[in-house]
C-alpha cells in the first residue's frame, strides 16, 4: 500500500454500490482499510453485495436502501451511518441513470425530471449533508462520480449530460464550501462496460473499443486504484479537480 492510501479507521458511503462502478468501488475502499455504506435502491442487491465485501475483506459492511432521488432517504442514510458507525470520511456520490428516449422533442417532463434528480439532485443534498458533518467532525473527501457527456453532450443522452454538467458544478462549489477540512472531486469516465452499456446498439461496445487507444472501454474495476486514491490522505491537496479516465479516447477534443 503506497503510503497515505490507507484508509483504517474510516468509514466511506457509496451510492449506486450494489453493482458495477459503485460495487468495485465501495469493495476497493474496503480492502484498503474502510469500513462501507453500500446504498442503493434494492435493499436485497445492497444486502448480497455487503455480505461479500465483508467475507473479502474482512470489513464492515451495512446495506442501506436509498433512492437519492428522495431527500427523505438520503437523510435516512446520513442518520442511519452515524447512528452504526459515529461518523463518516468519505462519500461517494456515484448513483446515475441515462434513460433512453427516441428524440429530443420526446423527453418527458417526468424522464427529465428523474435523471436529473438521481444525478444532481441527490448528490448535492448528500453533499451537503455529508460534508456538513464531515466537516464539523474528522474531516473527510467527496467524490462525484461524473460522465465525458457533460464535457460533450450528445442529442441521444442531453438531459443526462446536462445533469452531470451540474454535478460537475456542484463538485467545485462543495471543494470550496467545506475546505480545507472536506475536499471535492470529480471522477469523469469515458464510455464503461456496466448495466448501462447493454442498451448500446449492438456491437457499439466493440467499436468503442476498437477506436480507443487502449483498445477496449473502461471496466468497473479502472476507477477503483483513482477512487482509493481521492478518499486517502495521498491525495490531501487534491481539491476541485476533475480527473478524466477513458483511456485516451478524448484527447483530440
Amino acid at each position: 500500500m503506497v503510503e497515505g492510501m490507507e484508509l483504517a479507521g474510516r468509514v466511506a458511503v457509496v451510492t449506486g454500490a450494489s453493482r458495477g462502478i459503485g460495487r468495485a468501488v465501495a469493495e476497493g475502499l474496503a480492502a484498503a482499510g474502510a469500513d462501507v455504506v453500500v446504498a442503493s435502491r434494492k435493499l436485497e442487491a445492497c444486502q448480497v453485495a455487503a455480505e461479500k465485501i465483508e467475507a473479502a475483506t474482512g470489513r464492515r459492511a451495512l446495506a442501506v436502501s436509498c433512492n437519492v432521488s428522495h431527500w427523505d432517504q438520503c437523510e435516512q442514510l446520513v442518520e442511519e451511518t452515524y447512528r452504526t458507525f459515529g461518523h463518516c470520511e468519505v462519500l461517494v456520490n456515484n448513483a446515475g441513470l441515462s434513460p433512453l428516449y427516441p428524440d429530443l422533442a420526446s423527453v418527458t417532463e417526468e424522464l427529465y425530471d428523474k435523471t436529473h434528480a438521481v444525478n444532481a439532485k441527490g448528490p448535492f443534498r448528500l453533499g451537503a449533508l455529508f460534508g456538513s458533518r464531515m466537516h464539523a467532525d474528522r474531516g473527510g473527501s467527496i467524490i462525484n462520480v461524473s460522465s465525458v457527456a457533460a464535457w460533450r453532450p450528445g442529442p441521444g443522452d442531453l438531459p443526462y449530460a446536462m445533469a452531470k454538467a451540474g454535478l460537475n458544478a456542484l463538485t467545485l462549489g462543495l471543494a470550496g464550501a467545506f475546505a480545507p477540512r472536506v475536499r471535492a472531486n470529480t471522477v469523469v469516465p469515458g464510455p464503461f462496460d456496466t448495466d448501462v452499456a447493454k442498451a448500446w446498439p449492438p456491437g457499439a461496445i466493440e467499436a468503442l473499443g476498437r477506436a480507443n487507444p487502449m483498445g477496449r472501454i473502461g471496466r468497473p474495476e479502472d476507477l477503483v486504484g483513482l477512487c482509493v486514491f481521492l478518499a486517502s490522505d495521498a491525495s490531501s491537496y487534491v481539491n476541485g479537480a476533475q480527473i478524466l479516465v477513458d483511456g485516451g479516447a478524448a484527447r483530440h477534443l
